[in-house]
Parts: C-alpha cells; structure tokens; sequence
C-alpha cells in the first residue's frame, strides 16, 4: 500500500466515495490507486471549475464531502471561483490537491507554486501531507475540518512522493463535530425582545433554511414575525407542503424598502444583511435606521433547535403555514419570456426535483410559479460567482441518483462551465438544462446604470452583449454529447420540459427570451 492508496482507503472510510477530477501527472498515483479502491467513484470534469461546482452540489445534497482532485497551484486556482460559493454555502468539501515531489520543490520547476496560499483564501483547513505515513492522519483531519461547524472547503496538498512511497497506516476515522445548541440565555433575550418590538422580524440562512428550520420558522411566523430568508441559500424546499418564507431583496434600496418600520431583526444561521455592491450614496447594511439586530443562533450553532425553543418561549402554535399545490392549469402561449416558462416549470415539475439555480435575471419568472409547484429544493447561487448552475447539477445528480435535477442557466453564467454537459453525458445523469438565451448580461446593463456609469454607449456595449456572433447552443450541447432544443415559443418550451421531465437521462433546452 502506497500513500494514495491510505487516502483514498480514509476517505472511504468516511463516507467520502465521490471524486470530481481533473487530474495531472502529480495525481497518476492517486489515479491508479482508484483501480485498487474500487469504492470511489471518480468522475472527469474537463475543467476545474466544473469539478469544484460538482463537489459543492454534492455537499450540499449528501451532506459529507465529495473530493476534488486538482492538477497543482494552477488547477486549483481554475476551481477557485465555485469554491467561493461553495465557501459562501459552507458546504464540506475535501479538495485533494496535486504538489511536485518534495525534494523536488526546490527546483521551481514550471508548475510549481505557493499551493497553501493558493489555496487559504477559500479553504477553512489548509495542510500538506509531507510523508506517505502522515497521509491517513492528515486525510482524516481535512474530512473533519470540512465539517465545521459550519463547514466549507478543506485543501489537503498531496506530494507526489507522499503518494506513491509506502505506508502501513491504517484508514484513520475523523471525528465529526456537533452543533451545539444556541444557550438558553440567547433564547430567553430574544423572546423578551420580541415581545417588547412593534415591527420584529427573523432572517433565517444555512441550516435554519432546512426543511426542520422551515417548520420553526413557520412557527414563529404566526408568533407576530415576519421571516424572511437570505437572498441567496445554500439548499432550501419550495412548493407545495413547504413554508415560504419571504426573500430578502437582492438590490439594497428595495430590501430597505420593503423592511421600513422594523425595529428588531432577530439573525438565525446567517449574519447582518449587507449590500451586494456598494453603490453612490446608498448604505452597505440592509438594516433599516434605528433597528436593533439580534442573534439568536450563529452560522456555526443549531439554529433549528434555536427556532424550536424561541417559538415554545413565544407560545407558538405545534404547526404553521405551508404553500398550497396549485399548478398552472392551460399550456402557455405566445412568444417565450421567463414568465412563460416559469409557468410550464410548474406545470411539470416532479415531485423530489433538485433545482440548481444559476438563472441571474430570468429567475424572478421561475420563483413565483414554482412557490405552489409540486415540493423541490433548490441550490443557489452563494457567492455570486455565476457559472455554478451546471456544475452544481453534476454533483447533485451523482448525490440522488434517483431524483430528476434541472439546471436554470442564464447565457452568459452557462458559458463559463459549459464543460460539464460533457460529464452530465458520460456519466448519463439524470439532468435537464435549461439556458436562457437573451444574448446579453442584462444584469450588467441594470448595474451599470444603478452604480451611476450611465447607458451603455457603442463601445461600453461591447463588453455588456453577447449576440455577436449569437451563440449556436443547440450544437454545444450535442457536440459535448447531450440531445438538444431550441424553444421559441411558450408552446414549445412546454412541450420540451415536459418531456424531459417525464423521461430519464441527459436533456438541454435553450429557450430563448
């Protein structure tokens, strides 16, 4: 047994069994070893990008690790944009990255570089493993540290002589931390503070945006608070037998707007809002002036057992609101626009559907149809770094084999991972990609009149449109290997979906709005 062989027998042995690669010749004897470890699942990405995404959608489903195996300093940094957002979701991942031998190190050959500062940015752990026999050891402390409490990406920096010299250690078994409950003194605080304001309400992100943390919010929200939810969460239900709690406004003016004679907001697993961007003369905290703001649970803390206890304090009600089922009852008709689409998205819709959604401003038209469609999730965007939608949906499809996974893209966000409908291919997952076509970054032209730039000009807009030359997105996704449809009209956009939702296996729509 050689080092490669300890870590991935560790990883095993911790329920991590899903390796998103893109390997390089530092990784070969990680590569063989996965012949003599038949347990792991490894799946080729052709981009790390499209690998660390898949990792995330992975998290954030099966609630353990996935590993990522990553060609040296510039293969991580190809990943570094989805392990933001999958730092911004908290979700555990266990990145494996490639390094020269150690002896070779000092020769700074062509690939060589500062992995561990490379990586410390959007890692919570950071380690190399500097010999075959600390491999097991260290393996075991990533998968632990991706944990958290709240949890996020590990980097583990694999030599490659401490992969392929020999070793005897043993499979190592991480410890996984708990999240401890908020103290009784936090709850009791925010339920007098809640008692004594006019206008109370509870943001809710992370765990509370579970399924348990929905039932407490639900709670609390016939309790005289208005809850609302993060603008961006990690993993969240929605339809029908689901409470829907409001959404914290993505632009900072209508948040403020919208939250106007609050005098108490109560955090549970997320932080103070804050603005996307700053903006001239606008505030950054989207906290409304002369509010107070109160923790009841930390990121790191249970913040569903934390609703739990301040609903009984505030003598909520055993069962709150939940959305009703009611799906759009006639085909849409007409020329496509999100809206329509959003209608035929909840027409047909399956019941367990994983939504990962990358949709950036065609995603208003799918949200409030889908609030009474049959119950699904969605994964969304965490960290703003768009181009998470495909990739996300790799990882999840490997997660719940067994669930239909559709992919909401806008053009310009899937172009940045188009690589993954060639994985979504290979490994016939299970996945329905939609991208909506609308030749531009129309959220660019809103920013860049929002910041105070002005319109865009002749040569501004050249920075800002897509449509020259227009982007064949049928021939993409066949050439990358998945069967494809452009929809122009609402009849046939529902036509497609429908399809794809009654039949199994790879599909993409290109619905042009």
């Amino acid at each position: 047994m050689n080092g490669a062989d300890a870590l991935i027998s560790t990883f095993v042995a911790n329920g991590v069994d899903a390796c998103f690669a893109n390997p390089g010749t530092s990784e070969m004897q990680f590569v063989a070893a996965l012949d003599r470890n038949p347990q792991m699942r490894p799946v080729l990405c052709l981009f790390e990008g499209v690998a660390t995404g898949a990792a995330d959608g992975y998290g954030r489903m099966a609630g353990r690790p996935a590993c990522t195996l990553l060609h040296l300093g510039p293969g991580y940094g190809n990943g570094v944009a989805n392990l933001h957002n999958a730092r911004r979701a908290f979700t555990p991942i266990v990145n494996v990255i490639g390094d020269h031998a150690t002896y070779h190190r000092q020769y700074d050959a062509p690939l060589n570089s500062d992995i561990q500062t490379l990586a410390t940015p959007n890692s919570i752990w950071v380690r190399s493993a500097e010999s075959a026999d600390e491999v097991a050891v260290v393996a075991a402390e990533a998968v632990a540290a991706s944990y958290g409490p709240p949890g996020g990406p590990a980097s583990l920096i694999l030599p490659a002589d401490s992969a392929w010299l020999e070793t005897t250690t043993e499979p190592v078994i991480a410890q996984r931390p708990a999240r401890p409950a908020p103290a009784d003194v936090a709850v009791e605080e925010t339920a007098r503070a809640v008692r004594a304001a006019a206008r109370p309400v509870l943001l809710i992100g992370g765990q509370a945006c579970s399924a348990q943390g929905l039932k407490q919010a639900a709670r609390l929200s016939l309790a005289r608070i208005t809850v609302y939810a993060d603008t961006f969460v990690a993993r969240q239900p929605r339809g029908a037998g689901v409470y829907a709690p409001r959404r914290m406004q993505y632009f900072g003016e209508m948040a403020l707007a919208e939250l106007e004679g609050v005098d108490l907001m109560v955090l549970a697993g997320t932080t103070e809002p804050v603005a996307f961007f700053a903006y001239p003369n606008r505030p950054s905290v989207l906290v409304p002036e002369g509010a107070s703001t109160l923790s009841l649970a930390g990121r790191g803390e249970d913040a569903v057992a934390g609703m739990a206890a301040l609903a009984d304090a505030l003598g909520a009600p055993a069962e709150g609101p939940v959305q009703p089922l009611k799906r759009p009852d006639a085909t849409p008709t007409g020329q496509l626009s999100p809206q329509l689409a959003g209608l035929s998205f909840a027409r047909h819709l399956p019941e367990g559907a994983i939504v990962c959604d990358d949709s950036v401003t065609s995603g208003g038209g799918i949200a409030v149809p889908a609030m009474t469609a049959a119950p699904h999730e969605v994964l969304s965007l965490t960290g703003g770094a768009i181009g998470i939608g495909l990739p996300l949906a790799v990882g999840a499809a490997v997660a719940a084999p067994d669930r239909k996974v559709v992919s909401l893209n806008g053009d310009g966000a899937a172009m940045y991972t188009i690589q993954a409908l060639w994985t979504v291919a290979r490994e016939n997952l299970d996945v329905c990609a939609v991208v909506f076509a609308n030749n531009t970054y129309r959220i660019l032209n809103i920013e860049m009149v929002r910041t105070g730039a002005g319109q865009a000009g002749p040569q501004a807009a050249k920075l800002l449109e897509l449509g020259d030359p227009s982007i064949d997105w049928v021939s993409l996704a066949k050439g990358l290997g998945v069967p494809a449809v452009r929809c122009t009209t609402a009849e046939a956009f529902d036509k497609a979906f429908a399809a794809a939702m009654a039949n199994r296996g790879p599909m993409f729509i290109e619905a042009v709005i």
